[in-house]
């Protein structure tokens, strides 16, 4: 921009000493060529009002009728009877230059609003675009919530019709299971019977879950030692299956204000399926990290097989599941979980590469270790 000034600045510098160069070396003889050069000054005077507005012509036109002004007076006599059309040209000139600065100017000042209305409009639809993406966002979660709701009035229905004969079954099998030998093949199928009970079992606790509103006791958590005491109980599983489970140390104690019962439910679903789907030497690593004054993220990032891109959009679906033996309402409950303190939940995944899923909480305080006494958090 200042470069392109400044040659401005000089191309109008040469005109005006052009011009004048042309009226002092031309001879007073040739009266018809001096008419012509007067009338050029219009030209470098026009040029300055329409890059610089009304300071850049009346500038201009004072500096063109200034050197012009000695041609007049030395080279022509400077008697105003005879010369008055040339002093009436130096008048036209600021004339010129006041009033072609002042329309620049004014044109320069409306395409200025202009370009603030464009922006103010352009920033008025992204908003009206983000404020429709959390309709969209809130209409899904109210559909989920409606289908919770059905769930829920079925939930009050069928779980005592279900599990109350389900324990009927169990209890029967496992007394059946004394009467054979460990080598009689009837042993066998009893001990499928029991197992396959426990599992519907697994299905209807899972949910009622998902379908029915749970209690929440909600107190200060330490989110890394929340992350910790998931480690530990998954430890073993994740030594079975050959696979690294890092936990990532937090720079500062992050505290969010939680059920920490619920809350570990949630780490802890995430955290079987990442070991669940990566391959013996892989790694599953977990990081938390303070994103603003206001929340913090939680990241399980494992090295396996990863998620096909139409399975990713319906992963959160109730009793969708890519498992053989799952219930398909592990990463269910745990988004609502998640939201229901508050938080979110993301994720992202990349076929043979691997997954990422974030948790965003937000913060309850950020204390230093030591600060808060340990019967106020959650443990």
């Amino acid at each position: 921009m200042h470069k392109l000034t400044a040659i401005r600045l000089v191309s109008l510098v040469a005109f005006i000493v052009g011009i004048s160069l042309l009226h002092y070396v031309t001879p007073l003889s040739l009266p018809y060529l001096h008419a012509i050069f007067q009338r050029l000054y219009y030209l470098p005077i026009i040029l300055a009002a329409l890059w610089f507005g009304l300071r850049g012509g009346l500038v201009c036109a004072l500096v063109a009728s200034m050197v012009y002004a000695p041609h007049i007076l030395f080279q022509w006599g400077g008697e105003f009877a005879m010369e008055a059309e040339k002093y009436l040209e130096m008048v036209l000139y600021n004339l010129v230059g006041c009033m072609t600065g002042f329309l620049s100017q004014r044109e320069r000042q409306r395409a200025e609003e202009l370009q603030k209305t464009a922006s103010g409009l352009e920033e008025s639809y992204r908003k009206l675009q983000q404020q429709s993406e959390r309709i969209i966002v809130i209409e899904e979660q109210l559909r989920r919530a409606e289908k919770l709701s059905t769930l829920g009035e079925m939930a009050a229905v069928l779980a005592h019709e279900i599990r109350n004969p389900l324990g009927s079954i169990r209890g029967t099998a496992e007394i059946l299971k004394d009467d054979y030998s460990s080598d009689d093949p009837k042993k066998e199928f009893i001990d499928i019977q029991i197992r396959e009970t426990e599992r519907l079992n697994r299905v209807v606790e899972d949910f009622l879950h998902m379908a029915r509103p749970q209690p929440t006791d909600m107190r200060p958590c330490r989110v890394q030692e929340e992350i910790e005491t998931i480690a530990s109980l998954v430890a073993n599983d994740s030594k079975v299956r050959g696979v690294r489970l890092s936990v990532l140390p937090a720079a500062e104690t992050v505290m969010v204000s939680a059920d920490g019962e619920k809350l570990r439910q949630a780490f802890l679903n995430i955290v079987l399926n990442a070991l669940q789907a990566t391959t013996p030497g892989g790694t599953v690593t977990i990081s938390t990290t303070v994103v603003d004054a206001t929340s913090c993220e939680i990241e399980f990032a494992d090295t396996g097989s990863g998620i096909e891109a139409a399975t990713l959009d319906r992963i959160f679906e109730p009793f969708f599941t890519t498992k053989p033996e799952g219930t398909g309402l592990g990463l269910a409950i745990t988004k609502k979980i998640v939201e229901s303190h508050g938080g979110a939940l993301t994720i992202e995944s990349s076929a043979g590469v691997g997954t990422t899923i974030t948790i965003r909480l937000p913060l309850q305080e950020k204390l230093m270790e030591g600060h808060l006494e340990t019967k106020n958090t959650c443990h």
